[in-house]
């Protein structure tokens, strides 16, 4: 294997040691790997093409040639990074909050302590339960940063509440902000909490929001300030100060939007070459209007699971990249092994669309695994149940007779007895919205299988197989594909930290491989690409060689 060239020569001449160069196959790939270090294509007096990461340039026309160059690029140096230096980061990087702690304790300690940013999955959990992961996490990670997911719920809107009265009790900093289709009291409350004011007048945000987004108009209430519909009653009930209250209209509602393109769970399905572009642009006029102190910084996430895709991510502006459905197969996801190993063989046709419980109301639908599970066609045939009936008792015998022994494998009054008992402490006003409406008692019944759904994924329930909800994006089917043949493959080798090492590093690697060739290099098929080496997984091994 070799280099070829088929481009116009630089006017720069290379001088050094003979032996900085390599000719051989081994040694040219090792020095193109050395991203934290420059590298020299040259070409020398009999016509060879090799690589130094050393030497000077010179313009007095003597020493070798000087075919082409790539300036030195480390993993680190990739994105915003005032992102890096905000939340104390080695990459511009972060793991996705999956819900019902999917997004583990584990996960989020290991990718903390690897100096990169994980958010706990709170979403569908129960205050007590989020309370033990922010003191675990916390215990943990005295000095790194981590983050919270505080998801919108529309139909339950004293579990935001609950959340956001325990993330400002336990002095968790940084949340991020998911499924929101508006701003909330709530989050206003967490946001304009943490403000205060320095002697010399700078503005002080404790309180971070990462704000998910997949549409503009949703982007564009997170990077404004906090309306005053909202701030007069957080001050009449003194959740806020005067001063507070104030500080709110110079401060945009959040620190940084992620752009979620296509992904698993709540999904719009949107193209990120397409949307991401959009949001920016948006945030650049608002940022044109407001002149924030600190610009928002616009991250990508959905279809990251590989060097290209994060290259690409960070080559459209992102300021940061966010994976989601490949930490699901990681060991240290708070899912099942059963699902771990089912993960790793999908391709990244094997996903669909199905209801959604926290909106099933609504008919909003996230993206789940259709490869080894019924979950997607049965969640679909509820959905169609309740739009087609207005109650349980309208549902034709037959049909219903099927349904609870199929699907809820219980007769439907036992489940209504269920979701009382659920409700009764988690949420009681569900249950009286439900009383006296047959239709709203349907959608808690149905909702009941679409909630149980991922928990018996999670904990690899027996006999409910065929029913777990696996969320779940084409990214996961991507990741498959690029770790095929190494020793990612196998799903017991899949650590979070170590699957960020060789997707940042593969991003650097890539950039440097496409500079060059953009300036008339040519590479053989195995030096274009970046193929996952085990030796990064405790130390980065570009990080040594540079």
């Amino acid at each position: 294997m070799e280099l070829k060239y088929n481009g116009t020569p630089t006017h720069l001449n290379w001088k050094g040691s003979p032996r900085a160069i390599a000719f051989d196959a081994a040694g040219i790939r090792e020095k193109l790997a050395r991203t934290g270090q420059p590298c020299f294509i040259l070409q020398d007096f009999r016509g060879r093409i090799g690589v130094s990461n050393e030497g000077e340039l010179t313009t007095d026309g003597k020493g070798l040639q000087l075919l082409a160059m790539a300036s030195a690029l480390p993993p680190g140096q990739l994105g915003d990074p005032t992102f890096r230096e905000d939340y104390n980061l080695k990459y511009a990087y972060k793991t996705g909050a999956m819900a019902n702690g999917i997004a583990s304790e584990e996960l989020v300690i290991a990718i903390g302590r690897a100096g990169l940013l994980g958010s706990f999955g709170a979403a569908g959990l129960v205050p007590a339960r989020v309370l033990q992961a922010i003191e675990k996490i916390q215990s943990e990670l005295p000095h790194q940063t981590y983050a919270f997911n505080l998801i919108h719920s529309p139909n339950e809107a004293a579990l935001e509440a609950g959340a956001v009265k325990l993330f400002l009790e336990k002095g968790v900093h940084v949340v991020e902000a998911s499924a929101f289709l508006a701003l909330t009291e709530h989050i206003v409350h967490y946001r304009v909490a943490g403000l205060s004011q320095e002697p010399d007048g700078k503005i002080v945000i404790n309180n971070k929001v990462i704000a998910k987004v997949s549409r503009k108009e949703v982007a564009a209430h997170f990077m404004q300030p906090a309306p005053e519909s909202f701030l007069k009653p957080l001050l009449e009930k003194g959740k806020i100060t005067p001063q507070q209250a104030e500080l709110a209209a110079h401060v945009p509602m959040c620190d940084d939007i992620t752009v979620e393109a296509d992904s698993g769970g709540h999904t719009d399905n949107r193209p990120l070459v397409a949307l991401l572009p959009s949001i920016i642009q948006l945030r650049d006029a608002l940022q044109e209007k407001y002149q924030f102190e600190q610009q928002i910084r616009i991250g990508a996430a959905g279809g990251i699971s590989t060097p290209a895709s994060a290259l690409a991510a960070f080559m459209m502006g992102a300021a940061y990249v966010v994976t989601g459905s490949v930490n699901q197969a990681c060991v240290e996801a708070g899912t099942s092994e059963q699902v771990r190993k089912l993960l790793a063989t999908v391709a990244s046709t094997d996903v669909m669309m199905a209801p959604a419980s926290d909106m099933f109301e609504m008919g909003v639908e996230l993206q789940v695994l259709k490869r080894g599970t019924l979950f997607g066609p049965r969640a679909k045939k509820l959905y169609e149940y309740y739009l087609r009936y207005k109650s349980i008792d309208e549902i034709p015998e037959e049909e219903r007779l099927k349904m609870e022994k199929q699907v809820f494998q219980k007769p439907l009054e036992t489940v209504w007895q269920d979701c009382i008992e659920f409700f009764r402490s988690r949420d009681p006003e569900q249950i009286d919205r439900a009383e006296g409406n047959p239709h709203r008692k349907m959608a808690l019944i149905f909702r009941w299988y679409l909630g149980l759904s991922s928990n018996w994924a999670n904990a690899g329930t027996q006999g409910r197989a065929q029913d777990f909800q696996i969320w779940c994006g084409p990214a996961m089917g991507a990741f498959n594909d690029w770790v095929k043949g190494t020793y990612l493959e196998d799903y017991q080798n899949r650590n979070a930290a170590d699957v960020a090492e060789q997707i940042m590093q593969g991003a650097a690697y890539l950039y440097r491989v496409q500079s060059l060739k953009m300036q008339g290099v040519g590479f053989p098929l195995e030096w274009g690409r970046f193929v996952p080496v085990e030796e990064l997984k405790e130390v980065g091994l570009l990080e040594r060689q540079g």
